[in-house]
């Protein structure tokens, strides 16, 4: 299977658990005006450095790829995101599914170091799992 059928087949299973029908019913997760900003900007920053993950990885840029995921989604970036300041005003369900990310993104970026696409891609996936996970169940105001 090519790569980018990969990742689109792993995009649309995880997408499955998210409703398209009736009423939101996701978790109403309240935050003062400027958290929900700095939140917003941080997942659409979050979904740049995905777009920029699989731009590399198209291009067979496999480290370039991993350099992205750890410095701006990984562990790594959780202080530039402001992540405990922002943990405080989730509930723990929300806190696991970020905690989650940012683990599954470190692991993408070690596994795409290793050089083979394949693996890479399905490491990737479990970054977008997680992200998927957190937007079916939780939304902000």
């Amino acid at each position: 299977m090519r790569p980018f059928l990969l990742v689109a087949a792993c995009l649309l299973a995880s997408s499955s658990t998210v409703s398209n029908a009736g009423e939101d019913q996701r978790q109403l997760v309240q935050m003062p005006e400027k958290m929900q900003q700095h939140m917003m900007s941080n997942m659409r920053d979050h979904l740049a450095a995905l777009n920029e993950i699989l731009a590399s990885m198209a291009k067979g840029e496999l480290e370039q790829a991993a350099q992205v995921a750890e410095f701006r989604l990984g562990t790594s970036s959780l202080e530039s995101h402001g992540a405990s300041h922002m943990a405080r005003f989730m509930p723990e369900g929300m806190q696991k599914a970020g905690t989650s990310m940012h683990s599954a993104a470190s692991r993408f970026a070690l596994k795409a170091q290793e050089g083979e696409a394949l693996p890479a891609y399905k490491a990737l996936s479990e970054v977008t799992k997680a992200c998927v996970a957190c937007h079916a169940a939780y939304r902000i105001r």
